[in-house]
C-alpha cells in the first residue's frame, strides 16, 4: 500500500475520506447539519420555479458577502448545469443528499475547502449546511457550523418562531434545526450478536441507527450512522452532549467485544481478515456489498495489528472509490452494473494489493 496509485480525472477526496481523527479505530466521521429556511419564501416542496429562482439568487448574493467569505473560499456549484455522473459522486461523497440529486432544477450546492463543508440550497429547506470531519470530532464541528450558521444568518433573515424555534419544512427539524450524526464501524459488536441488543437501547433514549448513506440505507460493511431523531425540546448542546456520551459508550463496546474476540477467537478472526484481504488482493469481479464486507474485515485486521502498513483511513476513500459514480468517472467511461463489479475489483487490487505482487 506505500505505492498509492493516483487519483486521475481531477478526482479529489474529502477531508473526512483522506484523513484520521480521535477515536478513529471506530468512528469514521462526524457530522453536523443545520437546516434553515428564509422568511417570507414558500419551502422549495411548494414553491414556484420562479419562487425557487429567487431563493436561489439570495443565497448566492449572501455568500459572496465578507461575512462568509473569511471563512474560506466557497465554491457555488449549480445542480441545474451539471452533469448526471458529477452530481452522483456528490452524493456519494456525502456532500448533497440523494433527494437534492433527483431535484436538481433551481437547485445548488456550496462547497467549502477541502470538502469539509457544503451547503444545499433548495433541498427540503433553503438551506442545508453540513460540516464533515473524519473521527470522532462533533464538538469542533458543532463550531463551525455554527459560525457559518451565524454569518447566513447575517445576511438572510431567518424563518423563526418565538414558540416553536427555527421553521423547518419536515417537522421533526423544527425547533433548533440541528442533526448531530455519527458514522461508526462496529464490526465486532455485529459478530458476538450484541448490536440488535444495542439498537434497541439506542432509540430509547432518541437517538437513530441508519446505513451509510442515511435513511433508508442498508448498514453495509458493519457502518452505522447514529443520530439524533428530534431537535425540537432540546438546545443543540444537549443534543450534541447526548449524541457523544451514547457515542462513547459504543465505542467502549465495541473495543471491548473486539478484545474479546481477539483472546477467544484469535485464529478464527485472523482467518477471517486475511480471507478477506487476499480476496481484495486478487479478485477479478466484486459487487458493491460484498466489497464493503470485506473493506470491514481488513479495516478491522489493521485496527487489530492483524494487517501492518495499511493506514485504516484509505478505507474511507475506498468506500466512496468503489461506488458506481466514483468508478465510472475514474476509468473514463459508462459502466454496466455487470462492469462495475469488474471495474471495482480492479480498483481494490490498485490500492491494496502489495506493490511486490
Amino acid at each position: 500500500m506505500n505505492n498509492t496509485p493516483q487519483k486521475p480525472n481531477g478526482l479529489t477526496t474529502s477531508l473526512w475520506m483522506q484523513s484520521g481523527g480521535p477515536d478513529t479505530d471506530v468512528v469514521v466521521s462526524s457530522r453536523i447539519r443545520i437546516a434553515r429556511n428564509v422568511t417570507f419564501e414558500p419551502f422549495p416542496r411548494v414553491a414556484t420555479a420562479t419562487q425557487a429562482q429567487h431563493v436561489l439568487e439570495r443565497v448566492q448574493q449572501a455568500v459572496h458577502q465578507p461575512a462568509l467569505q473569511t471563512f474560506f473560499p466557497l465554491q457555488w456549484m449549480s445542480l441545474e448545469g451539471a452533469s448526471k455522473l458529477d452530481v452522483r459522486i456528490l452524493v456519494e461523497k456525502h456532500l448533497i443528499s440523494p433527494h437534492l440529486a433527483e431535484q436538481s432544477e433551481h437547485a445548488a450546492v456550496i462547497i467549502g475547502k477541502e470538502e469539509a463543508v457544503s451547503i444545499m440550497v433548495n433541498e427540503e429547506d433553503h438551506l442545508r449546511m453540513q460540516v464533515l470531519y473524519p473521527g470522532f470530532q462533533l464538538q469542533s464541528a458543532w463550531e463551525l457550523a455554527s459560525d457559518i450558521d451565524e454569518a447566513f444568518e447575517g445576511e438572510l433573515e431567518y424563518a423563526f418562531d418565538d414558540q416553536w424555534g427555527y421553521l423547518t419544512s419536515c417537522p421533526t427539524n423544527v425547533g433548533t434545526g440541528i442533526r448531530a450524526s455519527v458514522m461508526m464501524h462496529l464490526p465486532a459488536l455485529v459478530l458476538t450478536q450484541q448490536m440488535n441488543r444495542i439498537l434497541q437501547a439506542i432509540t430509547q433514549v432518541g437517538l437513530a441507527v441508519r446505513g451509510l448513506y442515511g435513511e433508508g440505507s442498508e448498514a453495509t460493511g458493519n457502518l452505522f450512522q447514529v443520530s439524533n431523531q428530534t431537535t425540537l425540546g432540546q438546545t443543540e448542546e444537549e443534543i450534541i452532549e447526548n449524541l457523544h456520551s451514547v457515542v462513547k459508550q459504543l465505542t467502549e463496546h465495541e473495543r471491548t467485544a473486539r478484545s474479546h474476540l481477539f483472546q477467544e477467537m484469535r485464529t478464527k478472526i485472523t482467518d477471517r481478515i486475511r480471507r478477506s484481504y487476499g480476496i481484495l488482493c486478487y479478485a477479478e469481479d466484486i459487487d458493491s456489498k460484498e466489497a464493503a464486507q470485506r473493506l470491514s474485515d481488513v479495516r478491522l485486521g489493521i485496527d487489530l495489528g492483524v494487517i501492518a502498513h495499511a493506514p485504516s483511513y484509505t478505507m474511507n476513500e475506498l468506500l466512496v472509490m468503489m461506488q458506481p459514480g466514483y468508478l465510472q468517472k475514474r476509468y473514463g467511461k459508462t459502466l454496466s452494473p455487470d462492469e462495475r463489479d469488474v471495474y471495482r475489483a480492479k480498483l481494490l487490487r490498485e490500492y491494496i494489493r502489495p506493490s511486490s505482487s
